[in-house]
């Protein structure tokens, strides 16, 4: 992989990082007062994040492969945990580490066996 990918891949995590935060103005909005000022700034907060989303994820496809994109889409289930924690005080269970591990090593895997394919061709 050269130094250019590296750059479009932080970018990507960068651009899911962003994008599992539309969770949390989801969550947070879904405690308010239905159509009150805070409920309608969280749902705005959300519809902004997704078209940030949209375009970054489309300028993210030119410069890689779909496979690719969608099989690190998997890591925003980390942020979710991340975001769990340190927002809502959640707690991290056996589980919820040993189905992320399974994630990020999916990624992984996948990220392997692509870089072999590369290789071969």
């Amino acid at each position: 992989m050269n130094r250019s990918n590296w750059k479009v891949y932080i970018a990507l995590h960068v651009m899911l990082m962003v994008y599992s935060m539309s969770g949390i103005c989801s969550k947070m909005a879904a405690g308010q007062k239905f159509l009150s000022l805070p409920f309608l700034l969280l749902y705005g907060m959300v519809i902004a994040l997704l078209g940030f989303y949209a375009i970054c994820w489309q300028q993210i496809l030119k410069r890689i492969p779909l496979t690719t994109a969608f099989a690190n889409k998997a890591v925003t289930v980390v942020w979710g945990l991340v975001w769990g924690v340190l927002i809502f005080h959640e707690y991290i269970t056996v589980g919820k580490i040993v189905g992320i591990l399974f994630v990020v090593m999916g990624i992984v895997v996948y990220a392997l066996s692509d870089q072999e394919d590369s290789h071969e061709s």
